[in-house]
Order: structure tokens, then C-alpha cells, then sequence
């Protein structure tokens, strides 16, 4: 009878559970802190419905000429969307934490950050998006600049 009773509860959990997302994006944007440079990265996350999760990894060029620093973060998010696009567009909120290293003129600043923003996956055909998001990165330590702003575009693939 504990047969039963186990596989009957494991066919109701299999049946009633939400199928996982997950997706993978490659970027380009500006860091405009404390002048536009490139940047360039990409992001790995998962989500069920509303609540999702992403590791991110970026890099930002160094502009000695504007006293801008090379800017590297490696980022966990969660983020909160809509669970499906709506008029092809799916935005989200995300806020997340990680390290960062900051290097200019072979100085470098290594320490933790923390990085709120939001976007929108914008939905083109089949599992291809685009990604449009905007991030405020909160530097600790003693980083040149406390708080960072990044834009980006991406390439999203839905899998």
C-alpha cells in the first residue's frame, strides 16, 4: 500500500509542477560611469513563472585618456517577471550580488557588489529574444566610483 500511496504522490507532484525556463544571453552595451565604455558579457539563468535566478559575467573596458576604470563583475540575480510575454515583451526586476574587480593604470580595487535594475526580453521568432536591460551596480570597498550604471542589448535564447 506505501507503493501506491508514493508513486500516486509522485504522478500528482510531476502533474500539477511548473516546467523550468532557463535561458542564455550574450550582450554588448555602455558602462556610462564615470564615461561611456564598452561592455560586454553574458548571462545564464533559470526561473519558475515569476521567480527566476542568473549568474552574470561582464567586462568593461579601461579608458586611461577619461580616468575610467576596467570594470569585471560576476553577478548572482533573482529576478521578478511576468510568467509569460505579453505582446511579445516580458520584463522583469532583478537585484543580485557578487564580486567585482576595478583596475586603472595597473592599480586594481578587488571587493563585493551589489546590482539592482531591470529589462525586458523582447520575443522575435521561435526561442530567439532580444534583451534590453539597465543595471546601478553598488560597489563596497574602495572602488573609485560607488555606484556604476550599465546598458546593454542582447542576444536571448529561451530554452
Amino acid at each position: 500500500m506505501g507503493r501506491i500511496r508514493l508513486a500516486a504522490l509522485t504522478m500528482l507532484l510531476v502533474a500539477t509542477s511548473a516546467p523550468a525556463f532557463a535561458d542564455a544571453t550574450l550582450f554588448i552595451g555602455a558602462n556610462t560611469t564615470p564615461a561611456s565604455r564598452q561592455v560586454r558579457g553574458f548571462a545564464l539563468g533559470a526561473g519558475l513563472l515569476i521567480v527566476g535566478f542568473e549568474f552574470e559575467y561582464a567586462n568593461t573596458s579601461e579608458d586611461s585618456a577619461e580616468a575610467a576604470p576596467g570594470l569585471k563583475t560576476f553577478m548572482g540575480n533573482v529576478l521578478l517577471q511576468t510568467p509569460v510575454a505579453v505582446f511579445g515583451l516580458q520584463p522583469y526586476f532583478t537585484t543580485g550580488g557578487g564580486a567585482f574587480r576595478e583596475t586603472l593604470n595597473g592599480l586594481d580595487e578587488t571587493n563585493v557588489g551589489l546590482n539592482t535594475g531591470g529589462g525586458v526580453k523582447i520575443s522575435l521568432f521561435g526561442p530567439l529574444r532580444a534583451r534590453v536591460d539597465y543595471r546601478a551596480f553598488n560597489l563596497k570597498g574602495d572602488a573609485r566610483h560607488d555606484v556604476v550604471n550599465r546598458f546593454y542589448v542582447g542576444a536571448n535564447l529561451k530554452f
